[in-house]
């Protein structure tokens, strides 16, 4: 039995096995995973794709994180916050459109004090009790984290970068460490948060045994969500000269996650609509099973740069979600706008 069988058949790998497989995946053995991924998926969710309304709040970061644009050191970023009065419009937009789950994004902005972010997430709570608010705001305290879900909001997503701590600590500034971040997801866990995590895919100075290490640390952590997607670089940081991570590997990273974490939410993410038209019926074809358009006012959505050409318009606009519908249908799944809470949770 080979490595894809082994994995399909257990749901499990040891480290070396995943390292292994991620390193000698063959086209056959892509393939088999991403029929065994797609199958599971359907077993636990059918052919229902979750829509989350994606609002950018804030493009101002006090991190200088190595890969990112709205690191702190590029001067030449466009810098924004939205008022509550803004984010609350475009919630508005997004209840029109269907959707249930709000997705509030942003960097590390000092400016959002605990209190100034609790305000916004009891106003979005108390005008959409029906609602799931996620939250993506990065490092804070626990008591930030307690804070922000007695105020209303039900999911965090933190992506985790790396698991392996060498690799971290290539990727980010002195003083950011995977042990901190590590902590943080804990917080957020016993704080009663749905948690996602997640890690880009063809990072810099990434090995098959980083890729490795970072899937059984979702098969130990278990997080309800958990967000991969391309590297795309940035112009403006010191990984502007770094290639673009590929379609392909994306794709069996989110095979093997379905395999490993059946009941994840993984979305098809919008680095994998940039670098690839098809990119997003890729990722669902290989076990994905949520997709967040853009709900940010429309002059800003530029400005939110994480990397160098990121889709913002077309079928990432949360306006265009029918066209998103229709290409989901082509391939022969739907759209539902019902919150999409995590299975068991």
């Amino acid at each position: 039995m080979d490595l894809a069988d082994k994995l399909i058949a257990n749901g499990s790998l040891a480290l070396d096995e995943y390292r292994d497989l991620i390193a000698g995946c063959t086209p056959d053995q892509a393939q088999r995973l991403a029929q065994a991924a797609t199958r599971i998926r359907r077993q636990h969710f059918g052919d229902r794709i979750y829509t989350r309304g994606l609002i950018e709040l804030t493009s101002h970061c006090a991190n200088d994180c190595l890969y990112c644009g709205l690191r702190r050191s590029n001067r030449q970023a466009h810098r924004y916050r939205l008022t509550t009065q803004q984010v609350l419009d475009c919630a508005d937009t997004g209840y029109e459109l269907g959707f249930r789950t709000f997705v509030i994004q942003g960097g590390e902005d000092p400016y959002f004090t605990d209190q100034r972010l609790c305000d916004l997430v009891s106003a979005l709570r108390q005008r959409y009790p029906d609602c799931a608010i996620t939250l993506s705001m990065g490092q804070r305290s626990r008591e930030s984290y307690r804070r922000l879900r007695q105020a209303g909001a039900d999911r965090y997503l933190l992506r985790h970068e790396s698991a392996d701590p060498a690799h971290y600590a290539r990727l980010h500034p002195a003083g950011m460490t995977l042990e901190s971040r590590m902590q943080c997801l804990s917080d957020l866990r016993e704080e009663g948060f749905a948690v996602g995590v997640g890690f880009m895919v063809g990072s810099p100075y990434q090995t098959p045994g980083h890729l490795a290490r970072d899937v059984a640390f979702v098969e130990a952590f278990r997080p309800e969500m958990c967000g991969i997607g391309p590297f795309v670089p940035h112009h403006a940081t010191p990984f502007a000269s770094f290639p673009v991570g590929g379609v392909d590997q994306t794709c069996l990273m989110l095979s093997i996650l379905r395999i490993v974490a059946p009941t994840c939410l993984l979305p098809a993410t919008t680095a994998l609509a940039t670098i690839d038209p098809q990119g997003r019926e890729r990722g669902i074809l290989s076990g994905a099973n949520v997709v967040m358009p853009n709900l940010s006012p429309v002059g800003v959505r530029g400005w939110y740069d994480l990397y160098d050409n990121k889709a913002c318009t077309g079928e990432e606009a949360a306006e265009c979600a029918g066209c998103l519908a229709g290409r989901m249908a082509s391939i022969g799944c739907h759209l539902v706008v019902d919150r999409g809470d995590p299975p068991g949770w």
